[in-house]
Formats: C-alpha cells, sequence, structure tokens
C-alpha cells in the first residue's frame, strides 16, 4: 500500500468517528478536505509572467462537529504534516508557484455547522515574514561565447538564453540578460529561453528554473537541456513551479553552455 493510500485509509476512519452526527449531516473525509483546499487553491492563485502563483504562506483548514476529546488528534502533527504534503503536491503538480515558508493550521471545533455552513472551510493569508539579507551573487561564463563573461545577480530575475532579445508574434516577448549569442558549436546548443534565475527574498536564495519545453517521449533527442554538477555529481533541473536551489560552486549546464554561481 502506498503512503498516500494508508493516509487516506487512516484518515477515513479516524474522522468517521469523533464527529457528531447531525439529523441531516455527513462527517467529511480526508477527500473532502483535499477538495476544499484545491478549490481554494484555484480560487487564490493569479497568472504573472506566464505562471501561476499562489501567494498566501499559510493555510487555515477549520473543522466542525469534533469531540473536544478527539481534537489534539486534529491538531497534532500527523495532519498538519499530511496536509501540508497534499497541499505541495498539488502546487507542484500544476506548476503553481509558492512560498517556501507555506504552511498548513488545522483548527477544529465541536460546534455543529449552522444551517447553511459547510463542515469543512479554508482560509488563506500571508504573514510578514522578514526578508533575509540578500548575498551578491554572479554568475561566470566557463564554456560558451557570451554578450559579457560574467554577470551580477542583481535583479530579482534575470533571464538566459540564445539570443538577447526573444521575439514572438505579438513581439517582444522576452530579453535575456546572459545570452550566448555567437554562432559556435557550443552556443547552438542554448534555447531561445532557456532558463531563469529568481532571487527568492524571503529564504534569501537564489532558484534556477527551466524554461526550455520538450517531449522526452516523442523526441529523438531531449534537445538543450539543464542541470548542475554539485560535488561531482549532476542533478538535472526538470522544469517545476518550485525551480532548484542553488548553492556557491554550482557548476550550471545550458546544453553544452556552461556557467558557474558564485556568491561574493
Amino acid at each position: 500500500m502506498k503512503l498516500a493510500e494508508f493516509f487516506e485509509q487512516f484518515g477515513r476512519t479516524v474522522f468517521e468517528a469523533p464527529f457528531a452526527q447531525g439529523p441531516s449531516s455527513e462527517p467529511p473525509e480526508v477527500a473532502e478536505i483535499r477538495l476544499a483546499i484545491h478549490d481554494q487553491v484555484r480560487a487564490g492563485s493569479y497568472r504573472s509572467g506566464g505562471q501561476r502563483v499562489f501567494p498566501s504562506n499559510v493555510v487555515h483548514i477549520r473543522v466542525r462537529g469534533i469531540a473536544e476529546s478527539r481534537a489534539p488528534l486534529f491538531t497534532g502533527k500527523f495532519f498538519r504534516a499530511y496536509f501540508e504534503q497534499e497541499l505541495r503536491s498539488h502546487l507542484d503538480k500544476n506548476e503553481i508557484r509558492y512560498p517556501e515558508d507555506l504552511r498548513v493550521d488545522v483548527d477544529v471545533t465541536s460546534a455543529l455547522p449552522a444551517p447553511g455552513e459547510q463542515w469543512v472551510q479554508v482560509e488563506m493569508e500571508t504573514q510578514d515574514r522578514a526578508a533575509a539579507p540578500r548575498r551578491a551573487a554572479r554568475l561566470v561564463v566557463m564554456e560558451g561565447r557570451a554578450n559579457a563573461p560574467e554577470i551580477a545577480l542583481s535583479k530579482a530575475r534575470t533571464n538566459i538564453g540564445r539570443t538577447v532579445d526573444v521575439y514572438r508574434s505579438e513581439g517582444l516577448y522576452r530579453r535575456n540578460d546572459l545570452a550566448f549569442t555567437a554562432d559556435t558549436e557550443i552556443n547552438r546548443t542554448v534555447s531561445r529561453e532557456h532558463a531563469h534565475i529568481i532571487h527568492d527574498r524571503a529564504a534569501g536564495e537564489y532558484r534556477l528554473f527551466n524554461d526550455r519545453w520538450y517531449n522526452r517521449e516523442e523526441a529523438q533527442t531531449p534537445g538543450p537541456a539543464t542541470w548542475i554538477v554539485r560535488d561531482g555529481l549532476s542533478h538535472e533541473v526538470h522544469r517545476s513551479a518550485r525551480g532548484t536551489r542553488l548553492e556557491p560552486g554550482d557548476e550550471i549546464h545550458f546544453g553544452k553552455a556552461v556557467v558557474r554561481f558564485q556568491i561574493k
């Protein structure tokens, strides 16, 4: 049995017992809470820069009809961790970017819902968090010929690609800060919209995102890839809403072009 299936089965068993039985109400199950969370994610996310974003870093789950003697079971670490895992998995699956410090709180009450109220309510908020001090970073070109031998990562977002300006039918779509413009064998392995790096102010870290899209099953060759060599091991950077955290000394490969990530 998979871990998720175990959680599901266990959660249903736990939920059936403690709920007060109203004359016309059915006790909710884990699946119902999960659906309520997913509905709120869709309602609370928005599109920004071609990507969906879920800005809230706290999600409150409020459940009614729990006997006081059973309340600690629902507000303990088990269910908080389970629903947080479910929420993060849902966001990752749908490529929705979210705060690194996202957490889930579970609150219960023995009071039955009033007519028209839901057994389960999900609320979201963004709590203030002190931004970590920004550490100066840069990319140093090691393989390939770019428009600069190195660039400082001083912006919120830094784009990397084959050309400086990327045009689509509507006009200028994107401008790359680090561009491998020379017509060389190495540079030709870099995609026009290959990757970008975001500085996460809350976590005080830099994250690398793969912007190159390809279908591994249909294409004979995967095309320009993105990966990191760290401590002698290679780690592919997949397309995702969270990206991959960079560490000082990381060797970043954009196809055959290589840059080094350095922290000053």
